[in-house]
């Protein structure tokens, strides 16, 4: 394991989250001791942080070292001692359409062609990755900006044969994030979805994941205040406490903020954060409330605020509130890096289709049933007793 050179592919290479990762393994790399935030640094039968090498699309063509000092997440000496290996790092141009994330723009991108033209493109980009840098495996993650919802319910979506039909004609239900997923799979690159965007998480995908014996996982990561319900709400059902209401809201400036302003976008988040509370605790919050608004001053110092009315022993009613003042992308790379990790490992195994050992990342766990779970602690102890199975 500590022979081999990972790639990591990634959808959105010059993002907050992206470039924090990738400054991350390179401070690894150069020594640097403190995994905090690594929730399986101790777990030294993964392949070592140390094997990653990053490469991925983007549409701003800009270095990572320059993303990264846009993005101003990393400290200044620590992007100065890692400037170097961030500085060889350039975006590929991106496949992108307008009309799925109107938020998102740049001039880094594969001119708008047939379908299948467009898939080409990004298995191309795999296989020259995979030979340029002498990988022993790639893994494809989706950390691109949030697109809007198409229906997941469309024919086009419902089978693999269906969906290949759908790449011929130009399908207008056919989102990048779709085409990426599709390519990953088709080269026999694990796929990771932080995203809520739809990946890898419809029925044709995961039929060929399945087919081809390619580890998927998504979606959306759970970084902050859904990390927070996934805590308290199993704690609540289980001392029988009544959720009555539940209003939570988030303000963040960065460019997933941004993203998010469009409705369209927002609309895709909303939902994957929205069902969560009434799975855990076995009854509909008539009175939940999500938000999520664009401040521009934040950046990427995300404030997550709750207010939570209960009800307890004779009707009485309490209220609990939590202000998560958090950092973003701090939150997310650290997962991102781990989920690396655990797709190689279970592709390894053999294992192929939906990792359901992998929802303790995810708001929205890709499942085979349909149904999830998503208590923390449950997921914890699925995650590692099958990390302990091998």
């Amino acid at each position: 394991m500590a022979e081999q050179r990972i790639g990591v592919a990634v959808v959105g290479l010059g993002g907050a989250v992206a470039t924090t990762a990738v400054a991350g393994v390179e401070l690894l790399k150069l020594g640097m001791r403190d995994t905090s935030g690594l929730p399986l640094a101790h777990r030294t039968d993964l392949v070592p942080y140390e094997s990653l090498v990053f490469g991925g699309w983007d549409l701003c063509p800009d270095d990572l070292a320059k993303a990264a000092h846009v993005h101003r997440v990393v400290e200044p000496v620590q992007l100065d001692t890692v400037a170097e290996p961030l500085q060889a790092i350039k975006p590929w141009p991106a496949v992108s359409d307008p009309q799925w994330c109107r938020n998102a723009t740049g001039a880094n991108v594969v001119p708008v062609g047939p379908l299948r033209e467009r898939v080409a493109y990004v298995c191309e980009d795999l296989r020259r990755f995979r030979t340029e840098q002498a990988l022993d495996r790639v893994v494809v993650v989706n950390l691109a900006s949030t697109e809007a919802r198409p229906d997941p319910t469309a024919p086009v979506l419902s089978d693999l044969a269906e969906f290949e039909r759908g790449l011929d004609r130009d399908d207008a239900t056919m989102t990048p994030g779709l085409l990426y997923a599709y390519a990953a799979i088709r080269q026999g690159c694990p796929y990771v979805n932080f995203t809520p965007s739809l990946g890898a998480d419809v029925p044709a995908l995961v039929e060929l994941a399945e087919r081809e014996r390619v580890p998927v996982a998504g979606k959306d990561g759970k970084t902050g205040q859904t990390l927070i319900k996934t805590v308290l709400a199993p704690a609540f059902r289980s001392r029988a406490l009544v959720v009555e209401g539940w209003y939570s809201t988030n303000i963040l400036g960065n460019r997933d903020g941004h993203i998010l302003d469009d409705p369209s976008s927002l609309a895709s988040k909303l939902d994957t954060k929205g069902s969560v509370l009434d799975d855990m605790l076995g009854y509909a919050v008539e009175d939940h409330v999500v938000r999520i608004d664009y401040y521009r001053p934040r950046g990427d110092a995300k404030e997550a605020w709750d207010n939570i009315d209960l009800v307890g022993f004779l009707g009485q009613r309490m209220q609990m509130k939590v202000d998560f003042l958090c950092r973003d992308s701090i939150l997310a790379a650290p997962l991102v890096i781990e989920l690396v990790r655990l797709v190689v490992e279970a592709a390894r195994r053999g294992e192929g289709g939906p990792q359901e050992q992998l929802g303790y990342f995810f708001k929205a766990p890709l499942t085979r049933g349909g149904t999830a779970e998503h208590a923390l602690h449950v997921q914890e102890r699925t995650l590692l007793r099958w990390l302990d199975a091998a």
